[in-house]
């Protein structure tokens, strides 16, 4: 039955069972999509607004002024600097104050981002895995039915992967052995590979880094990546460090 907006969700549905025992079914409610589209403008008015709050406030004072000055004559021009000659205070106060207009409409607005170069790590040969030999892998371990092995074969067929896609060396054994010392291992390799590249072909020195940002999808150990990073290169004692995990696919890293 269709639901008006504001009404309430439909009763649970009660069913009798052959024991004469009574079951009960709890409705399940869908999620209200006109409310979240509601937060998310929401969110995003507020993040233009608070973005560009000072030309939006410069923006009417200009007008004003840009008008009034339109309709003024030569007499009127030449009274308002015969006015301003005479009073210094006032000159000096304009001044001041479009000094300070311009100063924070300077450090406020937001500057522009360049990404100076991007680097991304190539593991060896040897880590490749067709995708015949993955499925072939996954089936000696003996840890996935064939519903399983079918949805790991779709997944390779649409995921944009390729054949020459490498996992870790832990990955290759049978059975596989992961360990906190393999992940950390690949971690380093991975990020260690990619900033060299990064650096060697940028002629950017690591001392000159004031942020890191390092995101991954799953691994998290303590001490953090971005303290591994920090260590290996040691960056600035002031660099402003972030480590993030679960962002999934999009996770990456960022040195500014």
């Amino acid at each position: 039955q269709p639901m008006s907006r504001g009404s309430q969700p439909p009763p649970a549905a009660t069913n009798g069972g052959d024991d004469g025992s009574v079951r009960i079914e709890q409705a399940r409610k869908l999620p209200d999509f006109v409310q979240s589209m509601n937060l998310k403008s929401v969110k995003l008015g507020y993040h233009y607004l608070i973005t560009h709050l000072t030309p939006l406030c410069l923006a009417p004072l200009i007008a004003v002024a840009i008008v009034q000055a339109s309709q003024m004559n030569s007499d009127d021009i030449q009274k308002l600097y015969s006015h301003l000659h005479h009073n210094p205070v006032i000159t000096a106060i304009v001044f001041a104050a479009l000094a300070f207009g311009s100063a924070v409409y300077t450090a406020t607005r937001p500057r522009p981002v360049f990404l100076v170069d991007y680097s991304c790590y190539r593991p060896p040969d040897h880590l490749q895995v067709p995708f015949h030999s993955f499925m072939e892998h996954s089936r000696l371990t003996g840890d996935f039915d064939e519903s399983s092995l079918e949805f790991q074969r779709k997944i390779l067929e649409r995921a944009g992967v390729g054949e020459e896609t490498c996992v870790p060396a832990a990955l290759h054994s049978l059975p596989p052995r992961p360990s906190m010392a393999a992940a950390r291992e690949e971690a380093e390799t991975v990020m260690f590979g990619a900033l060299d590249n990064l650096f060697n072909s940028t002629n950017v020195k690591p001392k000159d880094i004031e942020i890191l940002v390092v995101n991954c999808s799953l691994f998290n150990p303590t001490p953090s990546l971005s303290a591994m990073i920090v260590n290996k290169y040691k960056l600035r004692g002031n660099i402003r460090s972030f480590n993030l995990g679960g962002m999934g696919c999009s996770a990456g890293g960022d040195v500014n």
